[in-house]
């Protein structure tokens, strides 16, 4: 059987930061000799007909091409057209509505080393040059639990902080970055939808996951006391995970809502809040300056976030470990959730475990209309499910089990066969840094 895969697009919009982003804000970093080269282009569109498709060589030569080209950049403010008709090519496609451009990025605030920023999706343009450190990417800013989870996937990595998920994913697919380490669920707060939408929008393959226990801080600039905060800020899920607790240290403070949880510790910092918290990593009271006047104060101890770990190319599948496998497939049109039936009982007649069903609405057919001369017509949506089974493509049962489930399906995509995390953890604060 022939599997049938989505055409893959990607519009490129322009970013419209938030309110409450300070933009003179930076802090010390400990790697003051880091040097940057800040890529930005501009596209109204962008497409990748065919997906992935062209051979490392050809990326290579891309990329030679425009690291050639550095110095030259380093002595003027951008590079003139003829550059960006060469290295306008995104995975072995061209795209003449590319404008690139280099600006070297200023790596120094007030006389101090700052913090590396986050990718913006103004950044993204192939990658000048290919060092021997693997570059990991992440969303959110240095603190957030989203760095945490890149530095145990990939330890002594170089992390690149992203400014929205899918900027990481087309940090890793334009050779910013080799991999890319992204929440999907969490133990309490379930499953990221975001980023099930861009794994089937984008083609980038899962090589691995990790599982990071959350441990939640209340933060504050020092010398402020919890009875004199009124307003506290961090990331919904984070609020929601750390009710309890906040009742009861801050009972008058307004709740706010904020996009990540580092980023709203850098809020305070930047802005010398006295009357405001934040709920964050120790990790982000360390990089800003605050000070923990609470520990520990998420509701449930068993709070677990798993992210997936990202990669252009597949990994070859094993059988000497335990191995999990993703996929994601449409229902034949008009079957409905009988093809679900059929599907999960392939799996169960092999004996394999499934560990996690996701349904989204089908983005290319949202909703089918159902006539019938008797009672009428009725709209109902079509979906697209996610799977996670445990059993590695290496396997004889598990190709069986797709090769009958493709008998089923209008697409059927393996999005990676990897190792799972089989490591211990704890909820001790040691494991948040």
């Amino acid at each position: 059987m022939q599997t049938i895969s989505p055409a893959f697009s990607c519009d490129l919009k322009s970013v419209i930061q938030p309110n409450l982003t300070a933009k003179n804000a930076r802090y010390s970093h400990v790697n003051g000799k880091r040097v940057s080269v800040r890529c930005g282009y501009r596209s109204e569109s962008f497409s990748f007909p065919n997906g992935v498709g062209s051979t490392r060589a050809d990326w290579q030569s891309s990329c030679a091409i425009l690291a050639s080209k550095v110095v030259s950049a380093e002595n003027s403010s951008s590079i003139t057209g003829g550059l960006a008709d060469q290295v306008a090519v995104v995975n072995g496609h061209s795209n003449g509505s590319v404008d690139l451009s280099l600006v070297p990025s200023k790596s120094q605030h007030n006389g101090k080393p700052g913090l590396i920023q986050p990718l913006t999706i103004t950044d993204l343009s192939p990658a000048p040059s290919h060092g021997s450190t693997l570059r990991v990417a992440y969303q959110g800013v240095p603190g957030a639990y989203s760095e945490a989870a890149a530095g145990k996937a990939y330890p002594n990595s170089e992390a690149i902080p992203c400014d929205q998920f899918d900027v990481a994913f087309q940090a890793v697919e334009l050779w910013i970055a080799d991999r890319a380490v992204l929440p999907v669920e969490n133990s309490l707060g379930g499953s990221i939808h975001r980023n099930y939408d861009l794994l089937l929008r984008h083609r980038l393959h899962i090589v691995g996951e990790v599982q990071i226990p959350v441990h939640h801080c209340l933060l504050a600039l020092p010398g402020v006391r919890t009875d004199c905060i009124t307003r506290v800020i961090s990331h919904p899920q984070a609020l929601a995970q750390t009710e309890g607790s906040l009742n009861k240290l801050t009972p008058k403070a307004a709740i706010e809502a904020f996009h990540d949880t580092a980023a709203a510790a850098e809020y305070i910092a930047a802005n010398n809040l006295h009357d405001t918290a934040a709920v964050a990593s120790a990790r982000a009271a360390e990089l800003y300056g605050l000070q923990i006047l609470a520990d520990g104060i998420q509701d449930d101890a068993g709070n677990v976030t798993r992210f997936l770990m990202l990669a252009r190319d597949p990994i070859i599948p094993r059988t000497d470990r335990p191995f999990k496998t993703s996929i994601v497939f449409a229902a034949q049109e008009h079957k409905g959730t009988s093809v679900l039936f059929k599907v999960l009982s392939a799996f169960a007649f092999r004996n394999i475990s499934l560990t996690k069903i996701e349904s989204r609405p089908h983005h290319n057919c949202p909703v089918r209309v159902v006539g019938d001369e008797n009672v009428g017509t009725s709209k109902h949506f079509e979906y697209t499910f996610y799977v996670d089974f445990e059993a590695s493509m290496a396997e004889a049962r598990a190709q069986n089990a797709l090769a009958e489930v493709q008998e089923y399906t209008s697409f059927l995509r393996v999005l990676g066969s990897y190792p799972m995390d089989m490591t211990p953890w704890s909820t001790l604060p040691s494991e948040d840094v």
